[in-house]
């Protein structure tokens, strides 16, 4: 048999079909119709009949399909109950797109999904428990637990952007103060990259941001490697408090791995030797006590297909 994934995104809707071992064999995507929700549902019904035909594998051959999408979902009712970029408010999802695909149809929310595709194909691969932080415009995740997403009482948990880290701190999109998504974003670290260079206009990240026409989130991290002092500083920061979130979620849940995604996770090495050091200082027992391994996730932009293919599983 074989499996649907969509990923649902504001921007792009993906779509991927895999066989039982969770191999994509063939994907295609669309530019999303975020304002026409009946427009959307088509796209991604007409997507996914487009992957079969162009892999010459019948609808019949296919198990279920499986949707991703940003925002707070009712998987146990099939319901979108609020995703602000999608303008869905208590949107019955699966019933309409089973209007036109007339299959199980699973949902959660994209980074539940994410987690769920390193789970069965990437870096949490033979892992019965993991979390998946994405360092991106926020900081998402996703909870693995006894091989299963863990989704909370509603669907309502695993929203790890939004522990508080720094109370009274700086100002988190959700309403709240010093949130972890607020310090260790790639929009927090802009952020304060460009505090950085305005008390610090000599410092080579300024040099750097004239030539690309922007500060962006490698900015410090290109610098710091080219030793610059204040770089350095920015870059030790946004480890500083990306480790304290990472030791929160350790000393909590005690995953077999955590993993990292997201724009800020490319910097490799950089960034994830240097946090592995600072995670250790925090964790409960420090070097007494075997703890979560630490890693970069692995499948890319493919782990919402295969995330959202695997709900199905």
């Amino acid at each position: 048999m074989y499996y649907i994934g969509i990923d649902l995104g504001g921007t792009n809707i993906a779509v991927g079909i895999t066989n039982e071992k969770w191999e994509i064999i063939h994907k295609a995507s669309v530019k999303t119709s975020a304002q026409d929700t009946t427009a959307m549902i088509k796209d991604m019904t007409d997507l996914c009949k487009k992957v079969c035909e162009d892999s010459g594998i019948s609808m019949e051959e296919i198990k279920s399909v499986g949707i991703g999408i940003p925002g707070a979902i009712n998987s146990e009712d099939g319901i979108v109950t609020y995703a602000n970029n999608l303008n869905f408010e208590n949107f019955p999802i699966v019933a309409e797109f089973k209007k036109y695909i007339d299959k199980d149809v699973y949902i959660s929310n994209d980074a539940n999904v994410a987690a769920l595709g390193e789970a069965v194909a990437g870096g949490a691969k033979g892992c019965e428990s993991a979390v998946v932080v994405t360092l991106g415009t926020g900081v998402g995740g996703g909870i693995i637990l006894n091989s299963k997403i863990w989704e909370g009482h509603k669907s309502v948990g695993a929203e790890v952007g939004h522990i508080v880290i720094e109370v009274g701190g700086e100002q988190c999109s959700c309403g709240r103060k010093g949130c972890w998504e607020a310090y260790s974003s790639a929009t927090a670290l802009i952020r304060d990259t460009k505090r950085a260079i305005e008390k610090n206009p000599d410092s080579l990240m300024a040099e750097i941001a004239e030539v690309k026409g922007k500060v962006t989130g490698k900015t410090a991290f290109d610098a710091a490697k080219e030793g610059d002092k204040t770089a350095q500083e920015v870059v030790d920061k946004y480890i500083k408090y990306l480790a304290e979130g990472i030791a929160n979620i350790c000393n909590l849940i005690g995953p077999e791995v955590v993993l990292l995604g997201g724009g800020v996770s490319h910097e490799g090495d950089a960034l994830l030797n240097p946090l592995k050091k600072e995670v250790n200082k925090l964790l409960y027992g420090g070097d007494m006590l075997k703890h979560s391994d630490i890693k970069l996730a692995t499948l890319g932009n493919d782990a919402g297909i295969i995330g959202a293919a695997a709900l199905g599983k």
